[in-house]
């Protein structure tokens, strides 16, 4: 049996001599794992299909649950995002958070359209803000939104608070006084509020504002999902 998928390569691991084992984030199918073979031979026919940010039409041969990677056509390879550090760190951090959110047997057609675009963003563009709006978005589309509207738990308005504070448990800002969380800044909660189409202070958008947000996003996402987010945290390390 064959299926025909358009897919995001997420991730390639090494198998055998000469093959690999491709996460493929489908739109059609959700997350895929599919063998295939040959791929690091430098003469290979499929090389391009196990390369980072791969964006193609893969033809997978179908065994059961098991998966072949039979031929590909590719639709967009994101070559500049090899060709910059800070680029490539981004969109890493992009494809391992999509890789995370997300799980065999469901869809993600949200997350995968949403990858696509932003992986074609920061090869053109300001890289820093289009991670953090596509982090924001995957994470609300998986079940773990961000609230950044008003104290979660007296309901204040947090616009003039100081210092503020962010809850784990629940990915909402609180008062200072009222919760116990993680510290976080008026910068960093305009920040997200400018990332997700809300009104926010112009004033609190310092020169270190991304980087900010970015190492509060890692923080949440680690916490959640119990794993490490290493392309952000390199990429947090670069800017």
């Amino acid at each position: 049996m064959e299926l025909i998928v358009n897919a995001v390569m997420l991730k390639a691991i090494d198998y055998g001599e000469n093959d690999k084992i491709l996460t493929l984030l489908t739109a059609e199918n959700g997350k895929i794992t599919a063998g295939i073979k040959g791929v690091k031979k430098a003469s290979a026919k499929l090389r391009f299909a196990a390369q980072p940010f791969c964006f193609a039409e893969y033809v997978l041969s179908q065994k059961g649950d098991r998966f072949t990677v039979i031929n590909a056509a590719e639709c967009e390879s994101f070559y500049d995002l090899r060709t910059d550090i800070g680029k490539f760190y981004s969109a890493s951090s992009a494809v391992e958070a999509a890789d995370a959110l997300t799980y065999e047997g469901e869809e993600f057609h949200e997350i995968f359209s949403a990858l696509v675009n932003t992986l074609s963003k920061i090869s053109v563009g300001d890289e820093k803000s289009e991670l953090i709006s596509f982090l924001l978005f995957a994470l609300e589309k998986s079940g773990y939104a961000v609230n950044a509207e008003n104290c979660s738990e007296c309901g204040a308005s947090l616009k003039n608070e100081d210092k503020l504070r962010f809850d784990m448990n629940t990915g909402s800002f609180t008062c200072f006084e009222c919760g116990n969380g993680l510290g976080a800044s008026r910068v960093t909660y305009n920040v997200i509020r400018k990332a997700e189409g809300k009104s926010y202070d112009e004033n609190f958008i310092t020169a270190d504002r991304e980087k900010r947000a970015l190492r509060l996003i890692r923080e949440y996402v680690s916490f959640k999902l119990n794993t490490a987010f290493k392309s952000l945290s390199e990429y947090i390390r670069l800017i």
